[in-house]
């Protein structure tokens, strides 16, 4: 018999748990963006055998690292910038394609796996909605993979110059100087660059995982074959490549909207970031309600998806 107080109250042991329940919310969106986590362990291994390779390779380098470093410093000071910034630039860019590459493949299996594995009949059987289950999987792309890229990025390019200041300094050379690498300012443009990047690229992988949900197998054909096939339509029948150039502007125009790049295509001061234009560009818009509806399209094509 449930002890209760004063007549009829609840019992004290429901009263006690009632807080409890208050503040363990179920937070499904949290858990199932974690799920994606433990289950796509390529989505953090990847970007980090790449930087682990490059670096090993960097650590190689180092040995003739001194004396080029002294013919190095006979050239003027934007010239030693440019040379100093190169490998580190360069351990940016590959991490970067990596994490590209590793997010196109995530969205071409992230809906198209849990029907080939049958899974699929487990994860409905819980109680989280299928537009929640489809905006952790967006996520992961838009947001999750550009923290890890920037995690790796920053870690690896410290170990760098860590490493390369340590071989100079027991070599009796000046080691690497903030004026010659402005370690942080980097850091800040690389954090801004990478999340302009994500919104731009929101209607590309919102249409990945379109097909993810759809096609029944080989779903990189399917999201690649029809862009493939209405460029070379358009060539042949008019002699233009608008549709081809409207692809190239969507994967990589985000560029010269987010930045004022110098004449070289550099991008050295923050004062060379361009958020407001970035923002104001309708492009940008036209893109993320595009993704939205594809969300929409996808969440919806889910609920009615069963096994492969």
């Amino acid at each position: 018999m449930n002890p209760t107080s004063n007549g009829g109250a609840e019992p004290i042991h429901e009263r006690l748990a009632a807080p409890q329940a208050a503040l363990w919310p179920t937070r499904p969106l949290h858990w199932s963006v974690r799920r994606e986590l433990w289950e796509n362990r390529s989505l953090y291994v990847a970007p980090l055998a790449v930087a682990g390779v490059v670096l090993f390779g960097f650590v190689l380098s180092t040995i003739g690292l001194p004396h080029r470093r002294r013919a190095l410093l006979l050239l003027d000071t934007a010239k030693q910038r440019v040379a100093i910034e190169k490998p580190y630039d360069m351990v940016a860019m590959m991490i970067l394609v990596t994490v590209f590459i590793v997010g196109v493949f995530y969205c071409l299996d992230a809906l198209h796996g849990e029907r080939r594995d049958r899974s699929i009949l487990f994860w409905k059987s819980l109680p989280v909605s299928d537009f929640t289950t489809v905006l952790s999987k967006a996520l992961i792309p838009l947001a999750v993979l550009p923290l890890i890229a920037f995690a790796i990025i920053v870690a690896t390019q410290a170990d760098m110059l860590l490493f390369s200041n340590a071989v100079l300094a027991a070599n009796g050379v000046p080691t690497t100087t903030r004026e010659q690498l402005p370690f942080f300012r980097h850091s800040l443009i690389l954090a801004y660059g990478l999340s302009t990047l994500a919104l731009w690229h929101a209607p590309v992988y919102a249409w990945l995982l379109l097909v993810s949900g759809w096609a029944r197998r080989a779903t990189f054909l399917w999201a690649v074959l029809p862009f493939a096939l209405i460029s070379a339509l358009e060539r042949m029948a008019l002699g233009t490549s608008h549709f081809g150039s409207m692809i190239g502007y969507r994967l990589v125009g985000h560029f010269q909207r987010a930045f004022a790049v110098d004449p070289k295509g550099r991008i050295d001061s923050l004062t060379q970031l361009t958020p407001a234009k970035f923002l104001s560009t309708p492009d940008l818009w036209v893109g993320l309600l595009l993704a939205a509806g594809l969300l929409i399209a996808v969440a919806r094509l889910r609920r009615g998806r069963g096994p492969i």
